[in-house]
């Protein structure tokens, strides 16, 4: 089946190898001119949300590709040039490369009457396809906070941020910093050095558990593991019991209580963040309820004046490259069976669309062999209905207990979504593809 993946990050790096793998014939564009995507800091196509002193907050143990594991000396949470590096080197490793048609991204992919799609490509070429492979990734456009009124001073978003230096010169200013995610903590407690002189508040919503990167001596994630055989009600009932014991109740530090139980919203993974807030270095502040000029005002009543805002408030998942009536996602919401196949159409695959918990790579790998297995004829989805079915059933079992915001839309459990891949639906598509044949 002639292939095409949008995209050479890691979504699109592991769809080749898989692919490859399998002897699928496919190539994969992309608009820059290097691999990494979201991990090639600097990246020219503006994709990358990496800041400079950004470290990857799942440790190297849960993150490693399960064929290509992570080197030895490799910390435990590694900067983002290791991650980089480690793309570098899996891409050389598995000869994909070769594959990859830099700085030739797909300007408009328009379906053909018969399946698949036609690609207008960046450099006025087209190409034709059986089979569109959709992994262009979910970090590169940044979503702003509307608060009623006008703020005169300077703004930003976190996927513009570098250093304190670089979009904006950030010493001695009077900061907000909206939003209480991973980037902000990591931004909130860089800002709030006192060798920079800055004045530092954090802005929240809905507030949000702070969880410890290590636990007992040893990177918290690798005690987290769910299982597939056990309700996840009763184990998001477990923790909730068990998560006194981390410390993890943002009001210990000063933050608002959060409008949600422990899990029922991301986490957000710090181990400085409480540490400056106890030392008085941020000044943890609830919502924001209007600007005015340099002034904020907060639903408490309280107001102060900034020079800066910078806005950590997240992505909407944008395909720049589909008509919005053909394939699109608003307010973050897009219906697919496994978060891979959309139910109308069945030359279409999307990988790495789900905010994963804790892990990303072996995620994508988990859905990277199903897509091969998709491509070579080896699994065949249910009809459209049972997809629908499926759907909604995925998401009351993984997002039927969190909040609902434009970060849970694709929310899932890595653990039991694996499992249900691996033990279920591969078997299940094996028989249906099976039948199928036996039918022709």
């Amino acid at each position: 089946m002639r292939t095409a993946i949008i995209g050479a990050g890691i979504s699109g790096l592991t769809a080749g190898k898989m692919l490859g793998d399998y002897g699928v014939d496919y190539t994969c564009y992309e608009s820059s001119d290097r691999i990494g995507g979201n991990w090639a800091f600097g990246n020219p196509n503006g994709h990358s949300s990496a800041y400079r002193s950004l470290h990857i907050d799942t440790s190297k143990h849960r993150l490693s590709f399960k064929d290509f594991p992570m080197p030895e000396e490799y910390p435990d949470f590694p900067h983002h040039t290791q991650i980089k590096a480690y793309l570098d080197s899996y891409a050389e490793a598995f000869g994909l490369l070769q594959r990859i048609r830099f700085q030739n991204s797909v300007e408009k992919a328009t379906p053909l009457p018969g399946g698949g799609w036609s690609l207008q490509l960046q450099d006025g070429s087209t190409d034709e396809v059986e089979l569109l492979v959709v992994a262009n990734g979910h970090h590169w456009d940044p979503r702003t906070a509307e608060f009623p009124g006008e703020f005169t001073g300077e703004s930003i978003h976190s996927h513009h941020y570098i250093d304190p230096e670089t979009p904006l010169h950030l010493k001695g200013k009077r900061i907000l910093v909206v939003g209480l995610g991973n980037s902000a903590a990591d931004i909130s407690v860089e800002l709030s050095s006192r060798s920079l002189e800055n004045t530092v508040y954090l802005s929240t919503r809905s507030s949000a558990w702070i969880v410890p990167k290590y636990a007992y001596g040893l990177p918290a994630d690798k005690y987290y593991v769910t299982s597939p055989h056990l309700p996840l009600k009763w184990q998001r009932w477990m923790v909730q019991k068990m998560q006194f014991m981390t410390g993890s109740n943002p009001e210990l530090y000063g933050l608002p209580k959060p409008n949600h139980k422990f899990f029922e919203a991301h986490p957000t993974q710090s181990v400085e963040l409480p540490l400056r807030l106890g030392s008085g270095d941020i000044t943890p502040k609830g919502n924001v309820a209007r600007l005015d000029g340099e002034t904020v005002h907060f639903e408490d009543g309280t107001s102060a004046d900034f020079d800066v805002i910078v806005y950590a408030t997240g992505y909407n998942i944008t395909f720049p490259f589909f008509d919005p009536e053909v394939i699109s996602a608003p307010g973050n919401h897009i219906r697919l069976f496994k978060r891979m196949f959309p139910p109308d159409r069945r030359d279409t695959v999307f990988i790495g669309f789900a905010q994963a918990t804790p892990t990303l790579f072996p995620f994508v790998e988990a859905q990277a062999r199903l897509l091969a297995a998709y491509a070579v004829g080896a699994y065949a989805p249910p009809g459209a209905a049972e997809m629908e079915r499926v759907i909604d059933e995925d998401n009351a079992k993984y997002m039927g207990h969190v909040l609902d915001r434009p970060r849970h839309t694709q929310q899932l459990d890595y653990f039991v979504y694996e499992h249900d891949l691996r033990a279920k639906e591969i078997p299940a598509g094996l028989a249906r593809a099976r039948s199928l044949a036996g039918a022709r």
